[in-house]
């Protein structure tokens, strides 16, 4: 603790030198290296990056849904892609599923929840004065910029952007002369890809060197919140995964561009036979699911830490089994690195490995269900608060348990190898990863938003924002799981010419105007968030009265947080409805021995050990 004391009495110094001299517009807004500034920058690059990516799906939801509608009148935005038939193209169709996965996953459900919330709440609920480095912390988000500045230029260019699935796999994104969307295109996504990861990178150091060392006095492990815990370890997992993603691109830029056979082997283009042996696409799968498949929890994580701070501060309840809560997580970040080929049933894996990746995924439903029950144990007989940051917290555990259920479909190798590549699939894959992910980023923002902006956002609006999606959710992915175990196939432009699958026009219809609704209650959310930052009603200085420490800072934290001492722990976080305590909840901050009438037994020595270290402490000050 020594350690940490000392690096906050050095950060203690430099919060003094910062407010000697006001800071100019660029270096407050663009070049700051304030943690709170750069999770604000984070989540408004991440709702700019969501909107694109929803737009995204709109229109090939049009496609899938109205198969015969004329599409002329998206011509002006979408120019040759759209035919003088007012047909949408084949190929950008695939770039469009490429090009909307790829945001989804990385721009906005890594970076901007992660990005967001890891650095604007670390700092705050640990007590210190900034990220470990402000510099580098700068630095993850312009290169979390300039990769979205180069996603978003391949958008525009000529052959189009990549277009060979999230997934990238090659042999199609190694040979660029194989599609137009593995063009240019391709090598761009490429790029963005690799400061992509430098960001995540940066991000993750600072995170995990912050918690470890920049701890206020008393703020020991097993007093940290889950939220602390949660980005914690997805920094952790990102640390360890995102480097073998990096050497997974790396060699598809050597076998595109410096005739290395890395992946490519045996491969003839127009009855033309390619010089490139001895490679294998396999290896590519191996490496890009060691990422893929932690990069489920990377996302999972960050939204589980929010809920579990939502769900114990609404209930008004300690969160049930705290060192349960920790075990599953340390649980799920260990075995999704050892679950990836689970992804793999269907490329020709040995049948024991399979078997072996089969037992671990089914295992790792264990951490899960420890915190769903946790969470149900937390609500059940709870005084519950139904603030919108509730709602999503409460559908997130839904989506937790409908999408872990399929889960477990496709964790059993037999049952995958036919449901592999349809609509069960894309079903499970949007309600436990997507759905979830966005509702615990829904949740996050509706709970710090007093925090972040000094205001609070309109309360109705964010109760008729949680049905509409919540609903239009379930609309949307119910009836895929129907269609996928029917054997509908995933990432196909039109299946109009398949008479197996014309009985399902309508269903497919549904779920295109299901989408639409939800997308259009979207618009809410803007309009209360950007609207609720200038005008909304003045947020007091603990709204939801919650234990956490961002709560003792002012309304509106200038850079360094505290403007005097920062405060101490003397407690863990979730000492709410304590019997024998005046109010029903206890911040971290309140010494055991100003609150005699609610100490349990093994606090009250606690209590008495206080009284005399501060007695000690202020005679040594009077000496």
């Amino acid at each position: 603790m020594s350690t940490t004391a000392e690096v906050n009495i050095g950060q203690d110094v430099q919060h003094d030198e910062h407010h000697d001299h006001e800071q100019s517009f660029i270096s407050k807004y663009i070049f700051t290296t304030d943690h709170k500034m750069i999770g604000k920058q984070f989540l408004i690059t991440g709702i700019i990056w969501g909107l694109v990516g929803v737009a995204m799906s709109v229109i090939f939801r049009l496609q899938l849904g109205f198969p015969e509608m004329d599409l002329g009148w998206l011509r002006p935005l979408l120019g040759g892609w759209i035919s003088e038939q007012g047909k949408l193209d084949p190929e950008f169709y695939l770039a469009l599923v490429t090009m909307h996965g790829t945001i989804m996953v990385f721009f906005v459900l890594t970076a901007g929840l992660s990005g967001t919330f890891s650095n604007y709440l670390i700092p705050l609920q640990i007590g210190a004065r900034d990220m470990a480095s402000g510099f580098m912390n700068m630095l993850s988000y312009w290169f979390f910029f300039l990769s979205s500045v180069v996603m978003m230029s391949s958008i525009f260019i000529e052959t189009g952007p990549a277009a060979g699935g999230w997934v990238v796999y090659p042999p199609l994104s190694a040979l660029p002369q194989a599609i137009a969307g593995s063009g240019l295109g391709m090598t761009m996504w490429l790029v963005a890809m690799v400061f992509f990861i430098v960001s995540m990178l940066l991000g993750g150091i600072n995170y995990i060197t912050t918690v470890i060392n920049l701890r206020t006095e008393g703020m020991s492990f097993s007093r940290l919140p889950l939220t602390i815990w949660a980005f914690f370890l997805t920094a952790v997992i990102g640390l360890l995964s995102f480097p073998v993603l990096f050497a997974a691109a790396l060699l598809l830029v050597f076998d595109r561009s410096f005739g290395t056979s890395f992946y490519l082997s045996d491969i003839y283009i127009g009855g033309e036979a390619l010089p490139n042996m001895g490679g294998s696409p396999i290896l590519y799968q191996h490496l890009f699911w060691f990422l893929g498949h932690p990069e489920v929890y990377i996302v999972l994580l960050p939204a589980l830490g929010i809920t579990s701070e939502v769900i114990a501060t609404n209930s008004r309840k300690p969160i049930f089994g705290y060192r349960a809560m920790i075990g599953s997580m340390l649980g799920i970040t260990v075995l999704s690195f050892v679950v990836w080929a689970h992804h793999m049933f269907v490329s020709g894996l040995n049948p024991f490995l399979g078997s072996v990746f089969m037992f671990l995924t089914l295992i790792i439903a264990i951490p899960s269900a420890v915190k769903v029950f946790n969470y149900l144990t937390t609500l059940w007989k709870g005084n519950i608060i139904f603030t919108p940051a509730t709602l999503f917290s409460i559908g997130l555990v839904s989506f937790f348990i409908s999408g872990g259920l399929t889960g477990i479909f496709l964790g059993n190798s037999v049952i995958d190898i036919q449901l592999h590549d349809t609509y069960f699939v894309v079903a499970h894959f949007h309600l436990v990863m997507g759905s979830l992910s966005i509702f615990g980023l829904l949740a996050g923002v509706y709970h710090w938003f007093p925090k972040m902006f000094g205001r609070m956002m309109d309360e109705k609006l964010g109760h008729i924002h949680f049905w509409m999606t919540f609903i239009g959710v379930y609309m949307i992915f119910f009836p895929m799981h129907y269609i996928g175990i029917a054997g509908f196939p995933r990432r196909y432009y039109s299946w109009t010419n398949f008479d197996a699958f014309s009985s399902y026009t309508d269903l497919n219809m549904f779920v295109s105007v299901a989408a639409f609704v939800t997308v259009a209650a979207q618009f809410l959310f803007l309009f209360n968030f950007f609207y609720s930052m200038y005008r909304g009603k003045r947020a007091p200085q603990n709204p939801w009265r919650s234990n956490t420490l961002e709560w003792t800072a002012p309304i509106e934290p200038g850079h360094g947080n505290w403007p005097g001492e920062i405060p101490k722990v003397y407690r863990w976080p979730y000492d709410y409805s304590k019997p024998g305590a005046k109010e029903d909840f206890i911040p971290q901050h309140i010494p055991l021995s100003q609150t005699p009438e609610s100490n349990l037994d093994h606090e009250v020595e606690l209590a008495k050990k206080e009284v005399v270290d501060k007695t000690a402490a202020d005679a040594k000050s009077d000496a």
